[in-house]
């Protein structure tokens, strides 16, 4: 049940949480500090930094076969 498929999952679960948590921290310092920090900029470089991982770590589990990719409609 816990194979690499799995933790594969979790992971890609995990960074997108992580994501969603660094734009919610930029919205926030964007409405505290009204633009006069670099904060809203820092939480939103984090936030594009972790996409670009996500992203390449998606194209290195499809390269590698641990992430399939599957249709939106079932087939049969």
């Amino acid at each position: 049940i816990h194979g690499p498929h799995m933790i594969a999952k979790t992971l890609v679960v995990l960074v997108l949480l992580v994501i969603i948590g660094s734009l919610f921290s930029g919205l926030f310092y964007l409405v505290k500090d009204k633009g006069t920090s670099e904060r809203t900029v820092r939480a939103l470089t984090v936030r594009i930094s972790l996409s670009v991982l996500l992203f390449i770590l998606l194209m290195l589990g499809y390269a590698t076969g641990v992430l399939q990719p599957h249709g939106v409609y079932p087939t049969g």
